[in-house]
């Protein structure tokens, strides 16, 4: 499953720190396990249940919002220098971890994917920060896993946080019809 994992996970290896890289990892490790998807399928699904007809996958999307993420730091900390602080692995760990608990939104009823009543119910940030808790993720990630969507409106988000919350809508507003 690592193998796997980081076959269709290749941004993992920008982690520079070893332990946080190892915990991201495990993360989609148990995501996928405890799934009634495949690492195959998450480069098949749609992106988004909400987009009907989404040609853009699952594993397209979060890999743009992750490569969108890092850009957009990247750029910022040549243009503003000393002024901004931005700590790239929390970043690269949240941006990667910020839909690992859709993974257990997910059920397939009538040969259909779906949205579970579970999964209603706990929204993908719940279970994502659930997950990251699990494996010992840091709480400045955690956080961005927390405050990348809607559920994080109302409360103060780092500057990673912000960063990757805009990357992530910028890749998926495009597409709402």
């Amino acid at each position: 499953m690592r193998d796997k994992v980081l076959e269709i996970w290749p941004e993992i290896n920008w982690i520079k720190n070893e332990d946080l890289r190892e915990k991201v990892l495990n993360c989609w490790i148990y995501a996928i396990e405890n799934s009634v998807l495949s690492t195959e399928d998450l480069n098949v699904i749609p992106f988004s249940l909400l987009i009907k007809d989404s040609k853009i996958t699952f594993m397209t999307h979060k890999r743009t919002a992750v490569q969108l993420a890092v850009e957009m730091a990247n750029i910022m900390k040549k243009n503003f220098g000393d002024e901004i602080k931005i700590d790239m692995d929390t970043l690269i760990a949240g941006a990667i971890l910020i839909d690992v608990g859709k993974l257990l939104e997910y059920e397939i009823k009538d040969s259909k994917l779906t949205t579970s009543d579970a999964g209603k119910l706990v929204r993908h940030p719940f279970s994502g920060l659930a997950i990251a808790d699990r494996f010992g993720i840091p709480a400045v990630v955690q956080h961005i896993i927390a405050t990348h969507s809607k559920e994080g409106d109302l409360g103060k988000r780092t500057i990673e946080s912000i960063i990757v919350h805009h990357a992530d809508f910028v890749s998926f507003d495009p597409f709402k019809a």
